[in-house]
């Protein structure tokens, strides 16, 4: 985004005070509302270039690809949990979740890699 131009409000400022002090003050109203009116038109095309340069920027997509990892290591780790436990006891549980988080803290790393 560029520094707005200035230069036409000021330029239409400086020659309506010039056709002021050429006229008169019976003209005053006359020029005062014609500046007023070229004013609210520069305002208008700014705004509207404002906004229609905001609705071309697309805002990124969140990145979910971090969920069925999540899902799927819940959905595995219930039954794993289970079959370690009355099987191997404490050191078969602490080996199966021990599995998943490195699965889990590997697809991270390579998440952000990314």
């Amino acid at each position: 985004m560029g520094v707005p131009d200035t230069s036409l409000p000021h330029e239409d400022l400086r020659a309506t005070l010039a056709a002021r002090r050429d006229l008169g003050p019976a003209y005053e109203d006359a020029l005062v509302d014609s500046f007023i009116e070229k004013l609210d038109n520069e305002i208008t095309a700014r705004v509207q270039a404002e906004v229609a340069r905001r609705q071309d920027v697309k805002p990124p997509k969140p990145d979910n690809s971090h969920i069925p990892i999540a899902l799927g290591s819940l959905g595995i780790g219930i039954p794993l949990t289970a079959i370690a436990a009355s099987q191997a006891g404490s050191f078969g549980l602490l080996l199966a979740w021990s599995g998943i988080v490195l699965v889990n803290m590997a697809a991270a790393l390579r998440r952000k890699r990314s």
